[in-house]
Parts: C-alpha cells; structure tokens; sequence
C-alpha cells in the first residue's frame, strides 16, 4: 500500500489554506482554545508515537512537523523582507498576540547568523512538573522553520533551558549552516 504522507503529488499534503477559515467554522467558540487542550493533542500524539517508534524516532517527527509549521508560519504570518530588527519585533508581536509565547532575543552573531533567544511563557511547556529534561522538541523545529525560511540558511536549533527542567523559560541556541 503507498504512503500518501510521502507522495507529495496527493491531495492530502499540508497547505497554509487547508487551516481554513477559523472564524467561519467556529463562529461562536471563536479561534481560541486552552492550552490544556493543545497539550492533550501533543503529549498523546507523542506517547502513541513513542511506543510504536520510539522516543528518538518520536522527537524526529516532532522536530520535522515543527519545521513545516515554522517555515509555512514565517511564510504567511510575518514579513520575511523586513530588516532583522523589524523581523524579530513582528515574530515578537506575532508569538504574543497568538499566545505561543515571549520571545526574547539574547544573541544574535550576524556573521555566523548564530542566534540565542529565550521563550518565556511556552505553550509547549510553562507550569509542566519539573522532570530534569527538555521536552519543546516541537519548538526547536519551529524556530528552525521560521529562521531558515528569513536568511535562506539551515538551522540546527536545540533547547539548552525549559521549564521542565527546572528554569522559567525556555532557551534556545540556533546555529547556522
């Protein structure tokens, strides 16, 4: 049997318009929704995952499903021609008004394109129980999709800090390739 998911000629590959309009659809319950249930969606999705692939393979399509959201987010919700100042002052405004998170930016090394920046209040993990790990692999894909797609560079992003293991925020160091 194919594997439609890897066929990128099927009708059923991601497209920013398959979202569909949110404020039609839900008229009355409106575009949000609590975080409780973008959790339950997420850590089912990867205990399921985890179990049949493990948790290595599991964090993988973690990662590579944040990619895709980052690059087609950058792509239609922030201006990618804008200057680095005015590109990271809308990713700010954006993460905030969507209530993703605060995103802080602590180090930017514009020869390497090196970056360190912090997220406080992450949708992924702010008030998890302290397990003395690192648990926004989705966010590392993300910030990596919304990077690659504003410089045209690869980026390796992995979280150094997150709630779950023990600080207020989550930090994240992104080097370009």
């Amino acid at each position: 049997m194919e594997n439609v998911f890897l066929n990128k000629k099927k009708h059923n590959e991601f497209s920013w318009e398959n979202l569909g309009n949110i404020k039609e659809g839900r008229g009355d319950l409106g575009e949000e929704m609590p975080v409780l249930v973008y959790r339950l969606m997420q850590y089912t999705m990867l205990d399921v995952l985890s179990k049949e692939m493990g948790l290595d393979r599991a964090n993988e399509y973690f990662r590579d499903a944040g990619f895709l959201a980052g690059t087609e987010f950058a792509k239609h919700a922030l201006d990618l021609k804008a200057d680095f100042s005015a590109f990271v002052a809308n990713l700010q405004k954006a993460l905030e008004d969507l209530k993703i998170g605060i995103l802080r930016m602590e180090a930017f090394d514009p020869e390497t394109g090196n970056i360190v920046l912090t997220v406080g209040q992450d949708l992924d993990c702010s008030g998890l129980p302290i397990t003395n790990e690192n648990v926004c692999i989705y966010d590392e894909g993300f910030i990596a999709g919304i990077l690659e797609a504003y410089t045209g560079k690869k980026y390796d992003v992995r979280e150094v800090d997150c709630w779950a293991s023990g600080d207020r925020v989550c930090r994240f160091n992104g080097t370009a390739s």
